[in-house]
């Protein structure tokens, strides 16, 4: 036998063997879409386990059928997963009311109170938030596990006694140690937030961390704390210093900034909710009398 030509063949087969893979897992992920729409009541959870396949085959074949099918399954799989995302949060409303408590917003974020809850129907999944810093991890989509982590972040975060004079003198002290710290100070005496923050945080540590730092000796200050003590002073920024009066200003971050925790932090609006603004820095400025 000619060896040039088993070559060929061979060559042939390699060639075709990732196709006939990719047509034989497109063809499996159309019949279970196709059983799946069958159903006379949509299956949100194996329909949105079976799109990613659908929408990985239309990605690697281009054809039209396949395309067209795809799209159709995937409006009638978010459909589905609404569906299902607002059973689960009537749910819970019912839940809360029988607390006494008003859930607002829609799936998939709900307000209760100060905190936001973020729902995953897809991946049967919550996860409470103060603001945008998670709380807690993310949570099986049980009304019991869910009413019980919110009342636990209640306590720790909205609940939490703290005096917005205090802490903004201590955030005043932080910073102006800083600035006092530097050879040259920044424009404006602006100083990164986040930064400041971990100073802030570092400076509450006590001798006996500083003598033997461990996670038992630290003092931590949760940045969901931090977040929730600036929303409370905004509401009241002036308080006084060694008989001076002074004004908490911070800056409005940019898009860059707003997109690294690490150079930003969002705050609500009000004492929590949905709607915020990034902040990248922080300054203070003399209140004349």
């Amino acid at each position: 036998m000619d060896r040039d030509l088993v070559e060929r063949v061979r060559e042939a087969q390699r060639s075709l063997e990732p196709q006939f893979k990719e047509l034989r897992q497109a063809v499996s992920a159309l019949k279970t879409a196709a059983r799946l729409a069958e159903s006379e009541k949509p299956d949100a959870l194996p329909m949105s386990k079976v799109l990613p396949k659908l929408e990985q085959a239309a990605a690697k074949l281009p054809d039209d059928a396949l395309e067209a099918a795809t799209a159709d399954f995937r409006r009638e799989t978010e459909r589905a997963l609404d569906a299902l995302a607002f059973d689960f949060a009537k749910d819970l409303r019912d839940a809360f009311a029988g607390r006494g408590l008003e859930v607002d917003g829609r799936p998939p974020a709900l307000l209760v109170g100060d905190l936001v809850l973020r729902i995953d129907v897809a991946a049967r999944k919550a996860q409470w938030f103060y603001g945008q810093e998670p709380l807690t991890g993310r949570l099986q989509l049980s009304t019991a596990a869910i009413v019980d982590a919110y009342e636990r972040q209640q306590k720790l975060i909205a609940q939490r006694e703290s005096v917005p004079a205090d802490f903004l003198r201590e955030l005043f002290a932080t910073w102006d140690g800083e600035l006092k710290s530097r050879s040259r100070r920044p424009a404006g005496n602006r100083l990164n937030l986040v930064d400041t923050y971990a100073k802030m945080t570092m400076a509450r540590q006590s001798a006996r961390f500083w003598n033997a730092p461990s996670r038992k000796t630290f003092k931590d200050y949760p940045r969901p704390q931090f977040v929730r003590d600036l929303v409370r002073a905004q509401a009241s920024p002036t308080f006084d210093v060694d008989g001076r009066r002074y004004r908490l200003r911070l800056g409005v971050a940019t898009k860059s900034q707003a997109d690294s925790s690490s150079r930003s932090v969002w705050l609500p609006s009000a004492a929590g909710g949905l709607d915020g603004t990034y902040y990248s820095d922080v300054t203070f400025e003399d209140v004349p009398a």
